[in-house]
């Protein structure tokens, strides 16, 4: 016969743990939340790239006025945006670097930006593909370029 001590222990051996029906509950618990939230995530990092480089492409816009004060006109096509931090080798009023970052200045998705001067109706363009890394698209994959 069990003592009343043996027998309080015996029923607490059998319900410690979990069985195998709850933990497949709370992970399809689990699962159910991911799925829901997952797209919201995903959503709002894709819309934070778009702000972050049109941030950039301000900033780039903000570089390239500065330039255009001290050196009398913007870095043509075949210099780009490196004209903003490296000194041209022909002695001009060039006070910069106007960016900290040198070398390739690239967007959100990691792609570089395409410096054009002169544009079409406008002295410069800077241009990011967005996303999909090509011309053209919509939403997220839009090209972004300074107005």
């Amino acid at each position: 016969m069990l003592r009343n001590e043996d027998r309080t222990r015996a029923r607490v051996q059998a319900t410690e743990g979990f069985t195998l029906v709850e933990l497949l509950v709370v992970l399809a618990i689990i699962g159910l939340i991911a799925a829901l939230v997952a797209p919201q995530v995903l959503k709002y990092l894709g819309s934070a790239k778009v702000d972050t480089t049109k941030a950039q492409i301000k900033n780039i816009e903000n570089a390239l006025e500065l330039y255009y004060i001290d050196v009398g006109h913007y870095p043509s096509t075949e210099e780009g945006l490196e004209a903003l931090s490296q000194a041209p080798t022909d002695g001009s009023a060039w006070n910069g670097p106007y960016l900290k970052k040198s070398g390739t200045f690239l967007d959100a998705w990691g792609t570089a930006y395409q410096y054009k001067s002169p544009a079409e109706e406008k002295p410069y363009q800077v241009i990011s593909l967005g996303r999909d890394r090509k011309a053209g698209g919509d939403g997220q994959d839009a090209d972004l370029h300074n107005e």
